[in-house]
């Protein structure tokens, strides 16, 4: 389903800031050899969540689901200087490639790497969180959101990617665990008043938290 006119998305892109060469390099490589290249944030997505991060100037980013890197260096570049970004992924081949382009970046020394489950991996990491980023399986999202939700500061923010599952979400007949694991994550987050949220139209939607 094309949740977004491609007209739109093309003047989206065209109207929004370049990508820088490392991150070209990422995308292109994700595209070309990566048989699951659709999970990529991309050049729009990749630059809204620059934006937020540089608007909100975390000085602890944690991120549910590296891929190939791209989301972790736009959301990098928001930090402060003594700030780190934790980012975790299950898939060792994924988590390699990722820090190898890490590695390259300005913000290599402030992008930490954890391979694994991140169910067991984020209560070791005894941090309190301002932006966290949740990309990873979707029957697991409120389980994510309850591990990091307690470790958040007052006024962080939840990003939370997938929020439309490829359309799939938006029927009456939802099927196939991962739709309903994001329509349960949506309804739960819904109903939730320790939170202010918006959700942001932009690729496959964006749940915006803000906890009170």
């Amino acid at each position: 389903m094309d949740l977004l006119l491609p007209a739109a998305e093309q003047y989206a892109l065209a109207h929004t800031s370049a990508e820088d060469a490392l991150l070209k390099e990422i995308n292109d490589y994700t595209v070309q050899y990566h048989p699951e290249h659709h999970m990529l944030s991309g050049q729009l997505q990749g630059k809204l969540l620059e934006m937020i991060s540089c608007m909100i100037r975390p000085r602890r980013i944690l991120e549910i689901g590296t891929f190939t890197g791209y989301s972790a260096l736009c959301l990098s570049r928001g930090l402060t200087d003594d700030g780190e970004l934790h980012t975790i992924e299950l898939r060792e081949t994924d988590a390699l490639k990722a820090r190898a382009f890490f590695d390259r970046s300005v913000q290599s020394r402030q992008i930490i790497s954890h391979t694994g489950n991140a169910l067991e991996i984020v209560p070791k990491l005894a941090e309190n969180w301002d932006l966290v980023f949740i990309d990873a399986d979707k029957p697991a999202y409120i389980q994510y959101f309850n591990l990091v939700f307690p470790h958040l500061r007052k006024n962080g923010f939840i990003l939370a990617d997938n929020i439309f599952f490829h359309g799939q979400v938006l029927g009456d007949k939802i099927s196939g665990k991962s739709a309903k694991g994001i329509s349960e994550f949506n309804a739960f987050i819904r109903e939730r008043k320790d939170i202010e949220k918006v959700v942001l139209t932009v690729r496959d939607g964006l749940y915006l938290i803000r906890k009170l």
